[in-house]
């Protein structure tokens, strides 16, 4: 219905795309349990080098749409950066390019779980 509304009101609108999210207590479960999760840090080098999610791929938000080649469509990637705004921007980027991704909602900010430290 919402879809038919849009298209209504917004003659350029195509298509809507729900964008999912996870969020940190949720991705903290998973990693705990052992699952294999595929985590994208689009944050800038210096705030990844002051604390990041163990086994978390780094690609900042600008260099994403140069670094595609790096991710596999069959993946579902979790997006994180501080505190959710760029990593929602990337999962939309994402997703309109036909990958599987999740926006970590609160991102670093909300983080409760361990982080690896590069001085």
């Amino acid at each position: 219905m919402i879809n038919y509304l849009l298209k209504k009101t917004i003659p350029y609108v195509r298509e809507v795309i729900t964008m999912s999210e996870i969020t940190t207590s949720a991705v903290a479960e998973k990693l705990k349990k052992g699952d294999a999760l595929h985590m994208i840090d689009v944050r800038e080098d210096e705030e990844v080098k002051a604390g990041a999610i163990p086994g978390v791929h780094h690609i900042p938000l600008g260099d994403l749409s140069s670094r595609l080649d790096e991710l596999d469509k069959s993946k579902t990637y979790i997006m994180i950066c501080r505190s959710g705004g760029r990593s929602e921007k990337a999962t939309q980027f994402l997703v309109n390019q036909g990958y599987q991704a999740k926006n970590m909602v609160g991102g670093m900010l909300d983080w409760a779980g361990p982080v690896d430290v590069k001085e």
